[in-house]
């Protein structure tokens, strides 16, 4: 089987050195206000220690020096403006030389990903594992992975973070665990033991029967069979992740302590992975339950009692009007931020309509969310481009679209990165972040994604967007010395057109997608109205112009309004 698949016809040998001839580059202006390549950021002076780097320092990105107070924990609103960056551990950078990604090896990016303009970094888990899910199975909540580092190196990591004004936020899976955590194993093997009550069992696989299975392409039942314990245990996800038992209140206090063991390390917050499944109850579909969303907000109350200031961010793959309940109330808040997860499909949409239609019904569907809150937008990340939120009509139009081969559909989504979907289309890349910058929400980045990574479809599951992040031109792209390719956690991109691009080609170049992605995060952070201000609908002539407004609420100091227009469409629009 191939190293890596073919790349879409559409593809020219550069990608992303000029926007597609015959294009209309509608995000260019917002790209032109800009601030020069890289004026904005200071240098290191004399006498200042520089932080440590493990791996080459990046021509052209300065070593920022310590800051007199780490981070900026005084400003309790710093999510709102924030722009996030998933960073990968095992397929980001790897600091020893053994082909997978480790702690020490982020750490050598810091450097990379302040000059960027990323505010936060998301990491998703590091913990023990066996990796059946990509980490997502855990085997040990209190511990590192040693494959990724030790303890120590994570709080480097934490330290070295905000020396340069970066957070930390880290998964949390509070949903489930991996088949082999103790947890599990004791419950299985002493079912009346302190554990044995910390999953749900029965006798047999007839509960629950209303609730949907997600992973439709591997699992035909939400139940599995426990030869040793002899009953069937429920699983949301795949069959080796048993889901935790919350009527236990066990079980809810060990993970009130897990949450207290990581807060401690001083990370700003925690994405809670797959939280709409943590209860279930006959006769319902066992998702957005009174119990799970009680779940959470007894989360969030520790968390503002003992570490105040640390934010929570759900991952929760419903509509929004089921997802705008996870923030909670003011008297009775749970999450700090939610993910908007039906926004995203219907960019991609919209795109190839050539109307804003999709986007702006659902944004007209979205309800008012409470003061504190703040939702948080994306493009892609690392699971599947998912189409549950979208109607079988728009799913099948998306798969024509955007996944005609069968290899690039999993679950019921598309496992594609940004721009191989967009077929390397400048012009459309601008306008996605260009849109994902200025619609309501604090935005996400994926690694890679800012230099137009390409894919590999050949590859498992979700591994086809996994693979390592490409440094410069040197042996297995910088992301690690490991003399034996074999070695390396995934295969490099070898698709044409793709395995070119790398973060030191494209700072070398003024008029790259990395240029333009750093213009525009620090365009956005140069007007903060569009992370904290009101979000107004404007009309317009034209289906396929989008337009709205951004405003500060008065009496904020410097206060603006900004007018945002992007054009859907490949000709000019009105």
């Amino acid at each position: 089987m191939p190293a890596g698949n073919e790349p879409p016809a559409a593809v020219p040998a550069s990608p992303f050195g000029q926007p597609v001839p015959g294009s209309v580059p509608v995000a260019a202006p917002m790209a032109a206000a800009g601030t020069g390549a890289m004026a904005a950021l200071p240098t290191p002076s004399g006498g200042i220690p520089m932080p440590m780097t493990v791996a080459p320092q990046i021509p052209g990105v300065p070593v920022l020096p310590a800051q007199a107070r780490p981070g900026i924990s005084a400003d309790p609103e710093w999510f709102r403006t924030a722009v996030f960056y998933e960073a990968l551990l095992r397929s980001f950078a790897d600091s020893d030389g053994d082909g997978i990604g480790d702690l020490r090896g982020l750490i050598s990016r810091l450097d990379y990903l302040a000059w960027l303009g990323v505010d936060c970094v998301w990491i998703p888990p590091f913990y023990p594992s066996p990796i059946r899910d990509g980490g997502y199975d855990i085997s040990d909540y209190t511990a590192i992975d040693p494959r990724y580092g030790t303890m120590e190196d994570f709080r480097e990591l934490v330290h070295q973070a905000h020396q340069r004004g970066i957070r930390i936020v880290i998964d949390m899976v509070v949903n489930h665990t991996s088949d082999a955590h103790p947890w599990f194993q004791a419950s299985r093997s002493d079912p009346e033991g302190p554990y044995g009550d910390f999953y749900v069992w029965a006798d047999d696989d007839s509960g629950y029967d209303d609730a949907r299975i997600i992973f439709v392409d591997t699992e035909e039942s939400n139940w599995a069979y426990d030869v040793e314990r002899g009953q069937f245990y429920w699983h949301r996800f795949f069959s080796h992740q048993p889901d935790l038992n919350y009527r236990n209140p066990a079980v809810i206090e060990a993970i009130h302590d897990v949450i207290r063991f990581w807060a401690r390390t001083g990370v700003d917050g925690f994405r809670l992975d797959a939280i709409p499944y943590l209860t279930e109850s006959e006769g319902t579909n066992c998702e957005n339950l009174p119990g799970t969303h009680e779940i959470i907000a007894g989360i969030r109350e520790m968390l503002d009692r003992e570490f105040p200031g640390t934010i929570t961010l759900a991952e929760a793959n419903q509509w929004p009007d089921d997802v705008v309940e996870y923030f909670g109330t003011e008297e009775a808040p749970e999450c700090t931020m939610c993910f908007h997860f039906p926004v995203m499909p219907r960019i991609f949409y919209a795109l190839r309509q050539g109307s804003a239609e999709a986007i702006r019904w659902v944004l007209e569907k979205t309800p008012d969310i409470p003061a504190h809150g703040q939702w948080g937008t994306f493009l892609r990340n690392h699971d599947e481009l998912t189409l549950e939120m979208v109607t079988d009509a728009e799913r099948d139009q998306m798969y024509a679209w955007y996944a005609p081969e069968e290899r690039m559909r999993a679950n019921i989504g598309i496992r594609r990165r940004l721009a191989p979907l967009l077929d390397a289309s400048r012009s459309e890349v601008e306008l996605a972040y260009a849109l994902l910058l200025s619609l309501p929400g604090s935005p996400c980045l994926y690694y890679g994604d800012e230099i137009g990574m390409g894919e590999n479809i050949w590859l498992e599951d979700r591994d086809a967007v996994r693979t390592p992040m490409q440094w410069d031109d040197s042996p297995n792209m910088g992301f690690s010395t490991v003399v034996d390719p074999g070695a390396l956690t995934l295969p490099l991109i070898q698709a044409p057109g793709y395995a070119h691009l790398t973060v030191a080609t494209e700072m070398a170049r003024p008029d790259s997608l990395l240029q333009f992605t750093r213009r525009i995060l620090h365009l956005r952070r140069a007007h903060p109205v569009l992370g904290r201000g009101n979000f107004l609908l404007r009309p317009t002539s034209d289906d396929a112009v989008l337009a709205h407004t951004r405003c500060d609420e008065a009496p904020v100091e410097g206060a603006e309004t900004l007018l945002c227009v992007s054009n859907l469409s490949a000709t000019p629009g009105r």
